[in-house]
């Protein structure tokens, strides 16, 4: 993995979790709107809408530099739409930064004679 589609990746896994919190509260102010005089959802609303551009955006970016299949791409595309799907978008695009990161150093090494394998 290039050093580009590894920052495609990792913008994407950033803007993940605040993505999925932003929608969380977005929520919770829209009960709080129906239940209360309390009114965030203008605000609220605009944050989310900015993360999840945000969210799209890296998205397309990361689909087009990790030559994901479509299965995968969707997988993504689907979590950003769910209220606690960030959360796992996240904990995956870390493990495969982690094993892509895991795959070059092994890699590297074996260039190098340092491992026979």
């Amino acid at each position: 993995m290039d050093i580009k589609t590894a920052t495609a990746i990792r913008r994407l896994r950033l803007v993940s979790a605040p993505e999925a919190v932003s929608f969380l509260i977005l929520l919770l102010c829209s009960v709080l709107k129906r239940t209360t005089d309390f009114n965030a959802v203008p605000v609220m609303g605009a944050i989310h809408g900015v993360l999840f551009i945000l969210y799209v955006i890296f998205w397309a970016d990361a689909w087009n530099r990790a030559k994901w299949p479509l299965g995968t791409a969707a997988f993504y595309f689907v979590l950003s739409v769910l209220p606690t799907g960030g959360f796992f978008a996240e904990r995956k695009l870390r493990r495969e930064a982690e094993n892509a990161v895991d795959a070059a150093i092994a890699a590297r090494a074996r260039q190098e004679g340092a491992v026979k394998a």
